[in-house]
């Protein structure tokens, strides 16, 4: 039976005992860091000389301490950088500060599950994944309320690397929402496949399909945008609050019946077969390494991957059509943080 761990059944003593640095301030790092100390918990931010960020953690009120020095400082290192940035923040700045009885702490198992860095056995491994971006873990929070989370243990050296976990996750709010037990593999596993099959890849790659079927069929484009990307909101949002029957309760008999028939023709055994192609190359390290080559190599083919996308004809359409409605932008990022993990 699965558990479920909410804040009446988190200990969080042993968490308010410890010094928490947060090594990066973006998106996910302010809201850890802010809402521990919010919770009472004792944290510095780690950033490295000269961050444009520095000055903004220092605003929010944040302690902030050089990278390395925040490393001695903190009895919990919390590696909240991107993943191609935590092997070398670790080996120049955290490996000679990771001292016995300390904790190393993720909030995605990549550099661990990949063995890009080998922590030492003396010291706790653990990571609190929260199950939406930093914005999100922040504003809920200030509203009383949190993201869910995911937690892993990896080393328990201490003994008291579970208590930690969900201390930490309790802290930054995750256990008013739920907190779900899991290891690094399958978190590292399944979170990738998630993004590039379903939620960011597939998803992407299907409203792009619908959206170029329609224009290439004489259809207008901004009609096209808003049936297959503008209302891919409202469908996303019920299958979120209630699963998929409640979004088919929801929607009209036209548009259930054509769910059943035709979302079989597009997402057939072909595609599954693909699914698991792509599910095989995250395991055998494969992806690992391709982006982790490219991305030392100056991130050049992420770039023009990126620049090319840009340019679609849906990105001109939504800018423009998005340009002439009145939209509601509450909650749609923080104003104070960059998005990127900043070191």
């Amino acid at each position: 039976m699965v558990k479920m761990y909410y804040d009446g059944d988190i200990d969080e003593s042993k968490i308010k005992s410890k010094k928490v640095a947060i090594l990066g301030c973006g998106s996910q790092g302010h809201a850890h860091a802010l809402n521990l100390q919010d919770s009472g918990v004792e944290v510095c931010v780690g950033l490295r000389e000269g961050s444009k960020t520095w000055k903004k953690a220092e605003s929010a009120g944040l302690k902030v301490l050089e990278t390395s020095q925040a490393a001695t400082w903190g009895d919990v290192i919390v590696m909240l950088l991107p993943d191609t940035a935590q092997k070398d923040i670790y080996e120049k700045s955290v490996k000679s500060n990771l001292t016995t009885g300390k904790s190393l702490v993720f909030a995605h198992g990549f550099n661990i599950r990949f063995d890009r860095i080998v922590p030492p056995s003396d010291v706790d491994v653990w990571m609190v994944a929260p199950k939406g971006p930093g914005h999100r873990v922040r504003t809920t929070f200030v509203q009383d309320f949190g993201v869910p989370a995911l937690f892993a243990v990896e080393q328990n050296a201490s003994g008291d690397a579970q208590d930690l976990a969900l201390g930490y996750a309790k802290m930054i709010g995750a256990g008013r929402a739920g907190i779900l037990e899991t290891t690094f593999t399958e978190e590292t596993e399944t979170d990738l496949f998630g993004e590039q099959a379903v939620l960011c890849g597939g998803c992407t790659a299907l409203v792009k399909a619908g959206f170029e079927t329609l224009v290439k069929a004489g259809y207008q484009p901004e009609v096209a945008y808003f049936e297959c990307l503008h209302e891919l909101k409202l469908i996303v949002d019920l299958m979120a609050e209630g699963g998929m029957a409640a979004m088919r309760y929801s929607i009209s008999d036209t548009a259930e019946y054509g769910d059943y028939i035709s979302g079989p023709r597009i997402i057939d055994a072909s595609v599954k077969e693909r699914m698991g192609e792509v599910l095989e190359d995250i395991k055998n390290g494969n992806f690992a390494k391709k982006f982790v080559s490219v991305m030392e190599n100056g991130g050049e083919k992420l770039k023009a991957i990126r620049e090319k996308e840009a340019k679609h004809q849906i990105e001109e359409v939504g800018e423009r059509l998005r340009g002439m409605m009145r939209i509601d932008k509450k909650d749609s990022g923080d104003d104070n943080f960059n998005a990127s993990a900043d070191s």
